[in-house]
């Protein structure tokens, strides 16, 4: 494992506490975790208790933060080593947010200067800790994107919810019409579709707003309430609940007259068209499979003249404002490795709040922190491809033995032992296999293998899977909140699996800045997909439904053909990603 990676992360520091450091109980680890010889001793007599009850009983590992946690320790009294070591450290009773504290530096603190220092740390304790949880990032934000958050974080505080700006332009917006290009513009997100399609969505409208000098509202349904904390510091990203506009569900459709296609359609604004003679707001539609949509700069000529835009959407967008010819300068500032666009602006952005970081904190200390390897494994079988379970478990083995990621099983490594007897040759690394699923036949299934024989190579394995709905219910708060836990979970492992065209498993990865192996879709529910997986070239999510308009090329032409960081996606061949 990578040695930066070992010196601040918070297992690296679980396992410094089991081990007594690098080199014996005396180094400035053991030091630092308060290994003294009095616990060493406490901590040998309660072992060999637990020992005894783990032979007579054995044992299983609850959470009682998650709703029926399924997770087993297959080596369990390794386990119990593990956990009687970090309950008898002083340092267990330190402040649950603060790993490896002494090791922080504002530079890892603040991502490279991606955050705002302005922000009280126990407001919202991920902001600043949930990095030291992941690998560290192999992508630095730019300087210029630094100094662009800055500045918009400033805009957003003087035109921002409860400022006069503000109360000035809803009474524009109140009047019926649009007023003379004011000093705060706009753009309103609605959400649509899943947690990770709003993810998606919510990031490149933001982007947009940074690219346009708009400000960034969201209306929060009560499902997404409660989710994240404010992103921009000194003012809030949602809409009052006073807003002039209620019934979003109602009023933005694609057949709404305010729609930017439809009034283009109608011929109702062109870029002839005063900007006082404009409605009082444009909606942007641009949901999944939209036709025709904005991406022109003739359009974009138009849509600057609107104070208030809304957009609904549920695709990764922001691909798009790559080929626009208007924004090319401005995108190759902000993100000179193109790679890592939905990387800074999901790290920026999405902070889980402290309910949802609660979850997290809590499963990941109880099964996680101590694995000197963590492998993700996301499992999503759609409606339209109902693959058989025997089927995408198959599916699943051939990637694992196809690229080496699953820990190999093999025959039982036996050594004498002082007295003569013979017992399992003992190991000190633990693997945990972190499944992420709605049903719990693929954690099962893996769990019962290595449960019944040991690995190639003697190590520990745990299988871990926090949660199992059997449904996704978009509309249950505490539903998105385990959803969203579940996401940050999969983004602190060191290597990633996810399912093909899962806006899930392009969250995950994104944020923590991998790139994944991806169980690719088989031509039928009953087909075997071959390959089994591919590992993806980029970090980006795909943006999986694309516009049939291109502005400045030829009918038919293929997108994913018109620039060189612009490809085609492993999973979704027409969808189109970004690429360094």
């Amino acid at each position: 494992m990578d040695e930066k990676r070992a010196a601040r992360t918070p297992r690296a520091g679980a396992r410094n506490a089991v081990n007594g450091g690098e080199s014996g109980c005396c180094s400035e680890k053991a030091a630092r975790w308060g290994w003294r010889a009095p616990v060493e001793l406490a901590v040998v007599g309660f072992v060999a208790t637990l020992t005894l009850l783990v032979l007579l009983y054995g044992g299983t590992g609850s959470l009682l933060s998650f709703t029926s946690p399924r997770t087993e320790f297959v080596r369990k009294l390794a386990v119990q080593l593990h956990r009687a070591a970090a309950a008898a450290s002083p340092s267990h009773g330190a402040p649950e947010d603060t790993p490896e504290s002494s090791t922080r530096h504002d530079d890892d603190r603040l991502l490279g200067g991606l955050l705002s220092q302005a922000f009280d740390e126990h407001s919202c304790r991920s902001r600043y800790t949930s990095s030291l949880y992941r690998r560290r990032s192999p992508f630095r934000p730019s300087t210029y994107l630094v100094e662009r958050l800055r500045r918009y974080e400033a805009r957003h505080k003087r035109c921002g919810p409860g400022s006069a700006l503000f109360q000035e332009a809803v009474e524009h917006l109140r009047s019926g019409r649009n007023a003379a290009r004011s000093e705060c513009q706009y753009v309103v997100w609605t959400p649509f579709n899943g947690l990770g399609n709003r993810m998606l969505a919510l990031a490149s409208t933001f982007l947009y707003a940074l690219l346009t000098d708009r400000v960034l509202l969201v209306h929060a349904p009560p499902e997404f309430d409660g989710l994240f904390c404010e992103p921009f510091p000194g003012s809030s990203w949602t809409l009052p609940a006073d807003f002039l506009i209620t019934d979003f569900d109602g009023v933005f459709t694609m057949w709404s007259p305010t729609s930017y296609k439809n009034m283009r359609q109608a011929g109702t604004i062109s870029n002839a068209t005063a900007e006082q003679s404009l409605p009082a707001y444009v909606f942007l539609d641009l949901i999944q499979s939209f036709t025709d949509a904005a991406f022109c700069d003739d359009d974009q000529q138009v849509l600057a003249k609107f104070n208030w835009m809304v957009i609904k959407s549920d695709v990764y967008f922001a691909a798009m404002l790559f080929l626009m010819p208007a924004y090319e300068r401005e995108l190759t500032q902000l993100f000179p490795e193109k790679e890592a666009v939905f990387h800074h602006l999901a790290r920026y952005l999405f902070h889980p709040s402290n309910d949802v970081w609660g979850i997290v904190h809590r499963f990941y200390e109880a099964y996680l922190a101590r694995a000197d390897e963590l492998v993700g494994l996301q499992v999503r079988v759609f409606p339209e491809m109902p693959i058989p379970f025997d089927n995408m478990y198959e599916q699943i083995i051939r990637c694992s033995e196809q690229e080496g990621l699953l820990p190999k099983l093999g025959q039982t490594v036996v050594v004498t032992a002082a007295n003569g007897s013979s017992v399992v040759a003992p190991s000190t690394k633990l693997t945990s296999i972190l499944v992420t699923s709605l049903f719990p036949d693929y954690y099962d299934r893996i769990r019962g293998v290595y449960h019944a024989r040991p690995t190639e190579t003697g190590e520990y394995v745990a299988v871990h899977q926090p949660s199992h709905e059997r449904e996704q219910r978009t509309e249950a708060r505490g539903h998105n909140q385990r959803a969203l836990a579940e996401i940050y979970l999969l983004s602190f492992c060191d290597r990633v699996v996810t399912s093909a065209v899962s806006t899930f498993g392009y969250i995950a990865h994104g944020l923590a800045g991998v790139r994944p192996w991806v169980l690719l879709r088989p031509p039928s529910p009953v087909a075997r997909a071959e390959p089994a997986c591919v590992r993806s070239e980029t970090v980006e999510p795909c943006l999986q439904a694309l516009p049939r308009r291109m502005c400045g090329a030829a009918e038919g032409s293929d997108i994913g053909a018109l620039v060189p960081h612009i490809r085609h996606c492993e999973d979704v061949q027409k969808g189109v990603k970004l690429f360094s």
